[in-house]
């Protein structure tokens, strides 16, 4: 299992509204996270909008993301909650730094 750690960062407006979207995710949205490995998942949202993301998956990020790519769901899903996410309109599952692991305790 590979554990992935990424952050994006979340426009200042719309904080309170992306935290509210988070409280209805979409069943067959999550469903299909499933369907493609993403275990284990969470957000976290600082106060000042840096969003830091959590998951397992039994592959690698660029795997996990390339299964929802095929998803219809996720491509509403993304277009739904592009607007939230500091840039230029890209979709977040684009746009995920991830991070290297410096050190874990098992």
């Amino acid at each position: 299992m590979t554990r992935v750690a990424f952050t994006l960062k979340i426009r200042d407006d719309l904080i309170d509204e992306y935290r509210r979207r988070h409280q209805e995710v979409w069943p067959e949205m999550k469903a299909a996270l499933r369907r493609h490995g993403w275990r284990n998942y969470s957000l976290f949202l600082h106060t000042d909008g840096t969003l830091f993301g959590y998951l397992e998956t039994p592959s690698s990020l660029t795997e996990a993301l390339d299964g929802m790519s095929d998803e219809e769901v996720n491509a509403r899903w993304q277009e739904a909650m592009a607007p939230f996410f500091s840039g230029d309109g890209q979709h977040a599952d684009r746009m995920m730094e991830e991070l290297v692991e410096v050190f874990h305790l098992d």
